[in-house]
């Protein structure tokens, strides 16, 4: 009998998780990676035990990510006790094998960690870590009927802390071409919380709530400047101006959009959503707005294009790919499809995928990969790490650093004699030294 398989697409917003088994479905549970703490009832929350808080009231957020990499590991720890046990999934870890996503660029550091959580901590069987683009060849999302998976596509990853561009050919990350734009969900928050406050109501310490406004009212304009027009010339009455209803804590009710059949009480705090719809959506695409020196998304995607060797390009051109929360937003394909045409080049088509769920997409393809029967030949043991420690994920868990040792060794095995050849090969399964002295 095949042993479980846990997924866990570890975000900085939400973890995705499942496991791969017969007697499960497919579907993710998609829980808080946070450790909250509520104002309004004095209670502390872990992870899954987010969606018992009935108190939205000035939440304090205790978040394992920072800048895109985990560095809070006992949080981190408590959101994962929490899946693993009985209230969640129930499973016992040390039978059972792990697939989990990691930040693209992962430190080495902080990859080391992982694996001493993974086995001296949980003591799972085995495991399997990657970043979470790389599993998007195993997905549906480039999928056509009667046809095979294209050979070289381009991601579009645009999570809470930050939005990568990942070229992949031939199911491997082309690492040289990867590029970063410094503006994620979190930033686009944190964005709309200053301007409400300083226009209307002061939400500075409402995460939760300005994070549910963003994703009710927000839209990607697909013409800025026509847009920004109409909501000068009526700031009440126009077509664009949106009322959101702020819950009322008093009788546990959400939050919402006002409809045109909404019945208002004179106790009812309406947030009138007008430019604020679009021109926090629009740092995205043009991040230079509050003085980030960087190109916009359509910049960032040329970028890495010409990266490329030149007669894979088009190729890219036409498979172009879009995950990560972010991209939901209406409007957002549309705007970088019409940017992207003016940039790529007059005999490339320009083609995006657009995933029916973006948030879960990159676990649906990871629950894929492990349900195949080569999965086993991806994953490090435990014994194997019981035997050479890190050292074993790093030959099999191709990442960003695993081209640079292979480009440096024939120059220097080139100057050495044979007796320091063969203190080099002995070097390695002693601690670390020398693999990390060439990183640096």
């Amino acid at each position: 009998m095949r042993k479980p398989v846990v997924v866990l697409d570890n975000g900085a917003s939400t973890i995705k998780a499942g496991i791969v088994d017969e007697h499960v479905g497919l579907a993710p549970r998609i829980i808080s990676n946070a450790v909250v703490r509520s104002k309004g009832d004095k209670m502390t929350y872990f992870g899954h035990e987010t969606e018992k808080c009935k108190d939205y009231s000035s939440l304090h957020y205790r978040l394992p990510f920072e800048k895109g990499y985990l560095v809070d590991w006992d949080a981190q720890k408590a959101v994962w006790d929490g899946i693993f046990s009985d209230e969640v999934f129930g499973v016992n870890t040390s039978e059972a094998s792990l697939l989990i996503t990691e930040p693209y660029f992962n430190l080495p550091n902080i990859q080391e960690v992982y694996d001493q959580f993974v086995f001296e901590e949980y003591e799972f069987d085995s495991y399997y870590r990657c970043a979470p683009a790389s599993l998007i060849p195993y997905g549906d999302l480039f999928a056509k009927p009667m046809s095979p998976q294209p050979e070289c596509i381009l991601v579009v990853d645009s999570g809470f802390s930050f939005t990568h561009v990942v070229p992949i050919s031939n199911e491997k990350v082309v690492w040289t071409a990867v590029s970063r734009l410094d503006v994620g969900g979190k930033l686009l928050t944190n964005q709309l919380k200053e301007l409400v406050s300083f226009r209307q109501w002061n939400m500075m310490d409402e995460t939760y709530i300005m994070n549910h406004v963003k994703e009710s009212c927000c839209y990607v304009s697909t013409n800025f400047k026509e847009d920004l027009e109409v909501c000068r010339t009526d700031l009440k009455r126009n077509s664009i101006v949106q009322e959101y209803i702020l819950p009322d804590l008093s009788t546990h009710r959400k939050g919402r959009v006002r409809q045109l059949d909404d019945i208002v009480t004179d106790t009812d705090q309406i947030l009138v959503m007008n430019n604020e719809r679009f021109t926090v959506p629009e740092l995205v695409f043009r991040p230079d707005d509050i003085g980030l020196d960087q190109g916009g998304l359509a910049e960032m995607i040329v970028f890495s294009i010409s990266k490329l060797p030149s007669d894979l390009q088009g190729m890219f051109w036409s498979n172009i790919g879009l995950i990560g929360g972010n991209t939901k937003f209406k409007g957002f394909r549309e705007r970088l499809t019409s940017e992207l045409q003016t940039l790529a080049p007059v005999d490339c088509e320009v083609v995006i995928y657009e995933a029916e769920d973006p948030i879960t997409e990159a676990y649906q393809a990871a629950y894929n990969f492990a349900s195949m029967p080569t999965f086993a030949q991806y994953v490090v043991t435990r014994a194997e790490y019981a035997e050479s420690g890190s050292n074993a994920s790093r030959r099999k868990f191709r990442d960003w650093k695993t081209q640079e040792p292979e480009k440096e060794k024939p120059k220097d095995n080139s100057k050495l004699k044979g007796k320091q050849r063969d203190d080099d090969r002995i070097q390695p399964s002693g601690k670390l030294t020398r693999t990390r002295s060439k990183r640096r």
